[in-house]
């Protein structure tokens, strides 16, 4: 009898040791799930058709359902699939640098100095920026100001690769460029055409803050809010004008120009632009910066992937020179802001227009002209095609009016 007890409780005692075991492999399976993120094997992979709306077709994105909660949250999950579309933009530029010996500000010496020169000589320059890619086929959106004047664009790629880019047409007005590399088989994101965005709802800034895209070919992530929506900004000192803008307290920093603002489902609401500082001089972020909103960015896109296609040898038709105070007052005009036209090509765009000589041109579009070098600067800052129209406000015979112009190719020469 006492043998069968023994035997009885040895089993038991086993059967037990055995549970007791597996609910420890349990827990150590679900505490490394919890730290570590499902396996390969948790993962379900399903291919959703997500259609191309800058190409001819539709591509597959396998996208990875993760069935896991705790550090895995809304956010994780939206920067993980939103990451891979975003650029770091290296620019190079060539700037002018003017040397003058300090002792020609001094009084005694200035006259010596006066008769050399001041030693002048060109340098290369890097700036930085950041861009989302918006089709498989190699589009990119950025700020104007990021390509604006740059002699080579260098996009790079969170799989490593660095391609050279074209800029393709900008806005100068809405900050808005497209660019174009040789590749299609990019990861891209999605822009959203929703405008139900909502104060306080989370938002992420994707970018390359100070460069540092180059350390690691990795975007850097900064998460706030929509602190506001609606901030317009008229046109400002430089001819730009940002209406609608998104404002949040998520980190922009120099670099972060271009890339995108995105919500917790992963998709772009805007392009982050630019920064409120605390103090002239200061670049770092306060929880003050601005975004273009998606339903611009769409339209700008939209607007500019069919002006790529147009000519942008354009012609005026006309001659212009600066003013001077005998020539202002001889037109009774109060200033030397503005630009004398001083000969109109017979059949051109600007004598059809009505445009005569000693008209003086004040402004283009809103924007003010107050010489040659502003008006170069318009031409250049605004990706002008063959058709487009031009409204010149001018000064004539002691009155203003507005002069319509439509640009037209320039002649062979």
């Amino acid at each position: 009898m006492k043998v069968g007890i023994w035997r009885w409780f040895l089993i038991g005692f086993v059967i037990g040791a055995l549970c007791v075991a597996l609910v420890w492999m349990g827990m150590s399976i679900e505490r490394n799930r919890w730290e570590h993120g499902p396996s390969a094997a948790d993962a379900e992979i399903t291919s959703e058709m997500i259609p191309d709306s800058l190409g001819d077709g539709s591509t597959v994105v396998d996208l990875p359902v993760v069935h896991e909660i705790g550090r895995r949250t809304d956010l994780t999950e939206a920067i993980r699939f939103a990451s891979p579309s975003v650029v770091g933009i290296t620019v190079t530029k060539t700037r002018t640098v003017r040397r003058r010996n300090p002792l020609a500000n001094d009084n005694f010496f200035r006259n010596f100095f006066s008769l050399f020169p001041d030693q002048s000589y060109r340098e290369s320059v890097e700036n930085y920026g950041s861009g989302m890619v918006i089709a498989p086929d190699g589009y990119i959106v950025t700020n104007q100001h990021v390509v604006n004047d740059a002699d080579s664009i260098m996009v790079t790629f969170t799989d490593g690769r660095t391609l050279q880019a074209e800029v393709l047409g900008t806005d100068y007005d809405t900050d808005l460029a497209l660019l174009k590399v040789d590749a299609y088989d990019l990861s891209w994101i999605s822009i959203t055409d929703d405008r139900d965005l909502l104060v306080g709802e989370w938002v992420i800034s994707i970018g390359n803050p100070f460069g540092l895209f180059k350390v690691n070919d990795q975007p850097s992530v900064s998460v706030g809010v929509v602190s506001a929506l609606g901030r317009s900004f008229r046109r400002q000192a430089d001819g730009r004008e940002y209406l609608d803008m998104i404002q949040t307290d998520a980190a922009i920093n120099p670099g972060n120009s271009g890339g995108p603002l995105i919500n917790s489902l992963g998709k772009a609401v805007g392009v982050n632009t630019f920064i409120f500082t605390s103090d002239e001089g200061s670049t770092g972020s306060i929880g003050i910066g601005f975004a273009i909103p998606s339903a611009t960015v769409l339209r700008v896109v939209d607007n500019l992937r069919l002006r790529a296609e147009f000519n942008d040898k354009i012609w005026t038709g006309m001659a212009v020179n600066n003013l001077n105070w005998p020539v202002a007052r001889s037109l009774n005009y109060p200033s030397l802001n503005g630009v004398l036209v001083t000969n109109v090509i017979p059949d051109g765009p600007a004598e059809v227009a009505g445009m005569q000589p000693g008209d003086i041109m004040m402004a283009i579009n809103g924007v003010r002209i107050n010489s040659i070098r502003s008006l170069s600067q318009y031409f250049d800052n605004h990706d002008l095609r063959v058709g487009d129209v031009l409204d010149f406000e001018i000064y004539r015979g002691d009155d203003s009016m507005i002069v319509h112009m439509r640009l037209v190719e320039a002649p062979p020469r």
